[in-house]
């Protein structure tokens, strides 16, 4: 089975090389970054904090990220990627291969996973109405609606944010931390939820 491609990312122009002094100082200052925000809120780290411990300029730092919001966001983006790369390519049932039901029902699994590990950087750049202007939002999107096509679901154009909104930051906060539900609570009335949306198969 060829792999799935829902935003059409095939065709789309290599982006280019970085250097390779660039893709070092980069991935340094993630690095340092993640273990900063792990610590810390994000709002409570400075620039500064993160160009000492990732042992850089803050020229180098401020010319690649203007601040610290543009950091998290890119850290964020490193998690979000693996996962898609994971939905169009990995092993079933998250990738392709198995009925749609099951993939929508690993899909909530594998997002809970990434709001439960990072939803400290989720809150701080896709939240509210900006959470519908990001990339990766767009990638979900198209991911379940694929999946809604798949089984057949009628009105999958509306359906499809009806699924993705228990996925708001906001939503799993509030379920984790008020209410004290854990990840596997949580996952397991998503997948209920996908089950009732598409079947127990699709």
């Amino acid at each position: 089975m060829e792999a799935e491609d829902p935003l059409g990312l095939a065709g789309a122009p290599a982006v280019p090389r970085e250097r390779v002094d660039a893709a070092r100082n980069r991935a340094r200052v993630l690095e340092a970054a993640a273990r900063l925000f792990a610590e810390h809120r994000p709002a409570d780290v400075s620039m500064q904090d993160v160009a000492r411990a990732a042992g850089v300029g803050k020229g180098t730092l401020y010319r690649r990220y203007p601040d610290i919001a543009s950091i998290a966001v890119a850290l964020l983006d490193e998690h979000e990627r693996a996962l898609q790369e994971q939905l169009l390519r990995g092993d079933p049932p998250l990738g392709p291969g198995a009925p749609p039901g099951e993939r929508l029902e690993a899909f909530f699994g594998a997002m809970v996973g990434l709001l439960d590990r990072h939803a400290h950087l989720v809150l701080g750049t896709e939240t509210g109405r900006s959470r519908f202007a990001t990339g990766a939002y767009g990638f979900w999107r198209a991911h379940v609606g694929m999946l809604l096509g798949e089984a057949g679901v009628a009105d999958r154009e509306a359906m499809v944010d009806l699924l993705l909104a228990p996925l708001a930051p906001e939503v799993f906060q509030f379920q984790r931390d008020r209410l004290g539900l854990d990840a596997g609570q949580i996952t397991r009335a998503l997948a209920a939820l996908a089950r009732g949306a598409v079947g127990s198969g699709g």
